[in-house]
């Protein structure tokens, strides 16, 4: 038997996060993504994210001592789930709470981990892109430069310039 390690989020409900809801509140307005990235790349409080894992059908065996057409046995297996975008780009789902993952699919289970987690997760299964609620209430989608910079563990924060990237070890200026 395998044991998976605790992802931190012990006595999680499975809401949205606060500030992650009203980073996506706040994106719905004005379309701004800045406030959205800040609370998924948060160290003070990591995001949480659930990423979605379905039952895929297995190879079907015999049971001992059946015919071609008695019962047998199935072995499934569970898998993330990766969208293929009209552009061909591949995304992979994570949900900010279990009412967004079960609007989207009732069947799938939740896996909560950080967004860090999530992203370098997109990342190793060649995605382009972390795409978080695809069913709503607010779709949004990490790509690019910033995916490689959450899955680095950077944080972005609001400066007196805009926004910017910063690594745990770098003070942001003033």
């Amino acid at each position: 038997m395998r044991f998976l390690p605790d992802p931190g989020f012990a006595g999680d409900a499975g809401e949205t996060q606060p500030a992650l809801a009203a980073a996506l509140s706040r994106f719905a307005v004005d379309g701004a993504a800045g406030q959205v990235l800040e609370a998924l790349s948060s160290w003070d409080a990591p995001a949480r994210l659930l990423i979605p894992v379905v039952a895929s059908p297995g190879q079907v065996t015999p049971a001992a001592g059946s015919t071609p057409h008695g019962a047998g046995g199935s072995e499934g297996d569970v898998s993330t789930v990766l969208l293929r975008g009209r552009d061909g780009r591949r995304a992979l789902l994570a949900f900010t709470s279990l009412a967004a993952l079960t609007t989207w699919d009732a069947s799938a289970r939740p896996v909560p981990v950080s967004a860090r987690t999530a992203a370098e997760a997109a990342l190793a299964e060649g995605a382009a892109a972390l795409l978080v609620d695809v069913a709503g209430p607010v779709p949004f989608a990490v790509e690019s430069a910033e995916l490689a910079e959450l899955a680095r563990g950077h944080r972005l924060l609001e400066t007196s310039v805009g926004y910017g990237w910063f690594a745990d070890w770098i003070s942001p200026p003033a």
